[in-house]
């Protein structure tokens, strides 16, 4: 066997022994949410209530949720990211079960993927810095906050997929340029871009080193970039085929849409051009050829498919305003309160000043690329928190180096090293600084015991505040009007109507969306929702018939028989 495939298997194995240790840790943590199938955030429940319905007998075709809105809504989801979760449930359904099935699930595939996460980590380390940094890499990485969150037992949304794909990208970015590296980065990109379209400028951020090498270098990086471009469009028009859903001509660029592929093959006609035009002309030559394929890759997009520009430009401004900009994960870095913003961006920063000083010493072209992508990262983040997921990743390797060149000025520096480097205390640390209220607003709409008193009630539609939606579709057979979903707007809008307005109003609302149940919780933080406030005081109309209140202080209300729905 050769020293770099030993190496490499190696790696598999501490990523796997990692993922497990870390895993089982987890899992144990917060077994009872587990064994409930109370996963960590309501995209994962409306994740696996996707798969349920997939399985169920919906067309593969068809990611609509019957169950939100008023006759469905469909979603902007890919069902690339349902395939293996899926498989897992299929395979073991018929030997333990379906809810066991789930379980084992909804723990491993999130396990599956931080050990190809802790693994790529350690082969990027391998390739920019040497052996002697990948173990550490790799330690870093396995609990890289907040990029860490997206690996515990129960976070089986797409997210962690795509830090997977564009750790795969890097990693062809790093190695020796080839047709090859082209090709699978390539791959790799094009396949995020299918899964969903929030990692789309990180993304470029890979597309636009890609070709800055083939400025720079010489055939090598041609040749990726040739790849590159190749397998960009290829996959995409394969996936164009497999992955077409019944909403492919939504007028959107929110998802993987008919728009948004032919924005991604409008743009993959760039690297293979540029490859074939500056196949022996000089650096010069090619940096005029790249700054002119970029202006007009830009006016084309712009031209033919604009809706991408702005992805959820379609949400309602009103919409916009009561909801999507209060997103926790897409609100901008310094619109978020100090301590998430320290959390979030704490490693990633420190990541970036050891990246620059280790791209300063070297002067190595690794470095170089690695650090690009970091401050594209943190680019990403300043416009959306989000970005912070990739760039703690991203920021393993340079630490890893921090700590190996620590080690040999003491035990102290060495401590500090491993300190800096450990992304779970930057949230802890900024927390202990800046204290914050421990419960947050809303907390009683997603609460167990509701979740579990809707659970009790016939089947029939619930007018509940939006985060409330993913839970309840995926735990109980009501359906909602509102859930967390900008495809959803027309429910979305009627629920903040019917909350913010006076009972009269409230009461047509009702009629006309034939609402069954009422919640009322505290859903609505820094919005004035007189209504809703009302239905909290126990105020409740003579058209509402309370039928529940849980422990967590949530009530819930039936429609009084004299005020039928409308036809």
């Amino acid at each position: 066997m050769e020293r770099s495939d030993r190496s490499a298997w190696i790696d598999a194995l501490v990523a796997t022994l990692l993922a497990v240790t870390l895993t089982a840790a987890w899992a144990a943590r917060d077994w009872g949410n587990l064994a409930a199938l109370r996963l960590p955030d309501a995209d994962d429940m409306m994740r696996l209530q996707q798969i349920r319905d997939w399985l169920g007998g919906q067309a593969f075709s068809d990611l609509t949720q019957y169950r939100l809105g008023a006759e469905g809504v469909a979603m902007h989801w890919s069902r690339l990211a349902d395939l293996v979760p899926g498989a897992i449930i299929w395979s073991l359904e018929g030997m333990i079960g379906r809810h066991a099935a789930e379980i084992v699930a909804v723990i491993t595939w999130p396990a599956m993927l931080l050990a190809a996460a802790t693994a790529l980590t350690g082969r990027i380390a391998r390739a920019v810095g040497g052996a002697e940094i990948a173990r550490p890499a790799m330690i870093v990485a396995a609990v890289a906050y907040p990029a860490s969150t997206l690996f515990v037992p129960g976070r089986i949304d797409h997210h962690n997929l795509q830090i997977v794909l564009a750790l795969v990208a890097t990693l062809m970015l790093v190695r020796p340029g080839s047709m090859m590296a082209g090709l699978i980065a390539g791959v790799a990109t094009s396949l995020s871009i299918v899964v969903g379209m929030e990692t789309v400028p990180l993304l470029g951020i890979i597309g636009l080193v890609v070709a800055i090498d083939w400025v720079t270098g010489g055939r090598p990086a041609r040749d990726r970039l040739m790849g590159f471009g190749i397998a960009l469009c290829a996959v995409t028009l394969a996936a164009s085929i497999v992955f077409r859903t019944t909403a492919w001509n939504y007028a959107a660029c929110d998802g993987f849409t008919a728009i948004s592929a032919r924005a991604v093959m409008v743009a993959s006609f760039a690297p293979i051009g540029l490859a074939l035009a500056g196949w022996d002309s000089s650096a010069r030559v090619r940096l005029a050829l790249g700054v002119a394929s970029t202006l007009a890759l830009g006016a084309t997009l712009a031209i033919s498919t604009p809706q991408c520009l702005s992805p959820y430009g379609g949400v309602d401004p009103l919409l916009r305003s009561l909801w999507l900009t209060r997103v926790g994960e897409a609100q901008p870095l310094f619109a978020a309160p100090l301590a998430v913003a320290i959390g979030y961006a704490g490693l990633t920063l420190a990541g970036i000043v050891a990246g620059a000083w280790q791209a300063w010493r070297t002067r190595s072209r690794d470095w170089i690329v690695l650090l690009a992508l970091q401050l594209g990262a943190l680019a990403v983040t300043v416009m959306q928190v989000r970005g912070a997921y990739a760039g703690a990743i991203f920021a393993a390797p340079a630490l890893a180096a921090l700590i190996v060149a620590a080690r040999k000025a003491g035990a102290l520096p060495l401590a500090g090293a491993w300190l800096a480097s450990a992304g779970m205390l930057y949230p802890l640390a900024a927390a202990a600084m800046i204290p914050t209220k421990r419960e947050a607003p809303g907390a009683s709409c997603t609460a167990p015991d509701l979740i579990a008193a809707l659970g009790t009630l016939p089947a029939g539609r619930a007018m509940a505040p939006i985060d409330t939606g993913g839970v309840a579709i995926a735990s109980t057979r009501q359906q909602l009007i509102a859930g967390a979903y900008h495809r959803d707007g027309a429910g979305d809008l009627a629920m903040y109507a019917f909350y913010r307005g006076t009972p009269d109003a409230a009461r047509d609302i009702a009629q006309a969306w034939r609402v069954t149940y009422v919640v009322a919780c505290d859903g609505f933080p820094g919005i004035a929702v007189p209504f809703a406030r009302q239905l909290d005081a126990g105020q409740a109309p003579s058209w509402l018939r309370p039928i529940a209140r849980v422990p967590s202080g949530a009530q819930i209300f039936a429609m009084v028989a004299g005020t039928p729905p409308k036809p």
